[in-house]
């Protein structure tokens, strides 16, 4: 009984506490907020200053409110229900997958029964164009395939695709015990990065026989549908969401028209998605492409509901991933899988952190399950459906995802649909003009890559593994070097141009050094100085860091003596017309003179003889460029 009035009091004393709350803490209105903020900003530009205008086309304000829900037309549907924003189920169970190359089946089947047993219940096997039934036989051998997901991709995909489904009918099993899915997909890997024609080869891949023969594997899927294509080619989001989407309604379209009916065409298409690092936005992405899918297939009256859902694999990007300093890999497969898993994916693969340069490793497998596997059983990510559900800002960020998503999408479909729109090159021109944006990004480092163009190590060295073939070789499909009869799309990583760089410095036997003259103002010479050290070390250049010299004697003498063949003159902008003619004066010929900052005295520093500066407008990669060739690398 005392235990039951404790328990009464407390919920008393806890009802008071947040009735006390309210009154201390009244409702501040957005009216109050932009007062307040208009104040702050002193008379600045409020879109300037605090308005994030995205590559993908839209505002983002610097907060939002309930009120900023009142637009938002996907809200009130429940997970599992129509459109799907909140997910195709009503729970958030994902797959932890792992792909497996098919060098050897037997050595195949070996590594995929141990990771199995490590954590995966998803194994996507990449198989050779010649791939027979004993094949599959020895590959599959140990494994029970009512227990996982079995996938297949590669040129063998449709010989694996008629051995698979003849061995599933051969053993009995029930439809509802086999979850498949091969990925075949013309459009993207004929068409989209070989640049060949593709049209007949719809029909002729196979497509349609299997899906009538197989109709009733309800849970298996044979068409892919590629938007990891479009990100590793330096697609926006938006872009990746609405080509994917215009590549499936392609399908879509072809499908019917070769007598399939709509929930045949729409249950067997697939989706492959790559997550990239902007974390809140790759959240949305998934949210706008169930709504958006959901509302392209409902356009065309299926008989069940179902039909409409959409089944979205994620894979990290190999876009940006980086061969130097490739742990911090790690991180970002981390924070693109959480992207993955809140945004509610069906399965996600996290690509091990040394992919870029190798075959990926036992250890670099394992660290790369054991992210979902944290993510599931320390996080629980998995016990709770739709995470992100009536956030103000992630609610906004998937209305103006969809919005743009759906604009791209209807305008590809206006002129003719993906093929067309491919075969005129009006795909390859846009994913062009946002590579090269984002290109000179990373070479600007507006856009950041953690340890390759901002932040490098210093003392780094390139693995043994790596090769100039490795980092200036794009991912492009198989077959490349036939005659292609469309310009195709080039898949690459963000950092190749840096890795590039350094690598020419590590490998040209030569050890560079940039001296840091820190001279004046110990504030600006120290902050400059660090910059200056990561500027340099992002070409492989050592930076030699110093504290304060009292002097320029001081300084130089020390620079001689490090025999720097590079000397950074660091301090304030109103100490660099004495510091800087005098230090160049006195190394005349003996080392490149480099001003750090861009000072309202520059042009004087110029007649002086002084010609290279370094700073935050600086397009990092051409300017180290420059001094590679300087210095004869």
């Amino acid at each position: 009984m005392q235990e039951v009035k404790n328990l009464l009091n407390y919920n008393i004393m806890a009802e008071s506490k947040h009735q006390k709350l309210f009154t201390e803490f009244p409702p501040v209105t957005t009216e109050e907020w932009e007062a307040v903020i208009a104040k702050d900003l002193k008379g600045a530009d409020y879109q300037k200053k605090l308005v994030w205008r995205t590559m993908e086309g839209f505002n983002v304000r610097p907060y939002y409110r309930a009120e900023d829900l009142a637009q938002i037309r996907h809200l009130g549907s429940e997970p599992g229900q129509f459109p799907y924003v909140r997910g195709v189920e009503e729970n958030n169970n994902w797959l932890i997958r792992q792909t497996i190359k098919v060098e050897c089946p037997a050595e195949a089947n070996k590594q995929a029964l141990d990771v199995l047993m490590k954590g995966a219940d998803s194994i996507c096997f990449k198989v050779k164009k010649e791939f027979s039934a004993e094949d599959l036989e020895k590959l599959l051998s140990g494994i029970e395939i009512k227990a996982v997901e079995i996938n297949f991709e590669g040129c063998g995909v449709k010989a694996a695709a008629e051995h698979f489904m003849a061995k599933v009918e051969k053993a009995g099993l029930a439809p509802e015990e086999v979850r498949a899915s091969f990925n075949i997909d013309p459009i993207g890997k004929k068409l989209t990065l070989k640049g060949r024609k593709c049209g007949a080869d719809i029909a002729e891949s196979g497509i349609v026989e299997l899906i009538k023969k197989y109709d009733r594997y309800y849970r298996v899927r044979f068409v892919g549908v590629n938007g990891t294509i479009f990100n590793n080619c330096g697609s926006t989001i938006v872009q990746e969401l609405a080509l994917a989407l215009s590549t499936a309604h392609e399908y879509l379209v072809r499908l019917v028209g070769a007598g399939l009916d709509i929930d045949q065409a729409a249950r067997n298409i697939k989706f492959n998605f790559a997550v990239s690092s902007n974390y809140f936005m790759e959240i949305a992405k998934f949210r706008a492409a169930r709504m958006l899918w959901a509302t392209i297939v409902s356009e065309y009256n299926p008989a069940k509901k179902c039909s409409c859902k959409m089944k979205a694999h994620a894979v990290t990007s190999l876009y940006n991933a980086t061969v130097y300093d490739p742990y911090v890999n790690m991180l970002r497969g981390t924070t693109e899988a959480m992207s993955a898993a809140i945004g509610g994916a069906s399965s996600i693969e996290v690509l091990p952190f040394d992919t870029a340069y190798e075959a990926p490793t036992d250890f670099s497998s394992r660290i790369a399950r054991n992210v979902q596997l944290l993510l599931k059983e320390e996080s629980r990510f998995n016990q709770v459906a739709d995470i992100p559900g009536g956030s103000y800002y992630i609610e906004n960020l998937t209305q103006s995802i969809a919005d743009c998503a759906w604009d791209l999408f209807k305008s590809i479909e206006s002129k003719g649909g993906y093929v067309a729109a491919f075969e005129a090159g009006d795909i390859q021109k846009t994913i062009a003009e946002t590579a090269a944006k984002r290109d000179l990004n990373i070479a600007t480092r507006r856009e950041i890559l953690l340890g390759t163009n901002q932040y490098p190590n210093f003392t780094e060295t390139a693995d043994p593994a790596v090769t100039e073939q490795t980092v200036t070789a794009g991912s492009c499909g198989c077959c490349c070097g036939k005659e292609s009869d469309y310009d195709a799309l080039r898949p690459y990583r963000a950092g190749m141009a840096f890795e590039a760089l350094r690598l020419k410095t590590d490998r040209s036997g030569k050890e560079p050094k940039a001296f840091m003259l820190t001279l004046g103002n110990l504030a600006f010479a120290r902050a400059r100085a660090q910059f200056s050290s990561n500027f340099f070390a992002c070409a492989g250049i050592r930076p030699v860091d110093n504290t304060l010299f009292a002097s320029v004697d001081e300084g130089v003498a020390a620079a001689l003596a490090s025999k720097a063949e590079i000397v950074v003159v660091c301090s304030s902008d109103d100490e660099y017309a004495t510091f800087a003619p005098e230090v160049a004066e006195k190394l005349a010929g003996k080392a490149i003179v480099v001003v750090a900052g861009d000072p309202a005295c520059k042009e004087e520093l110029q007649t002086k003889g002084l010609k290279h500066f370094i700073s935050v407008r600086s397009n990092v990669l051409q300017t180290l460029e420059g001094f590679q060739k300087e210095l004869g690398i």
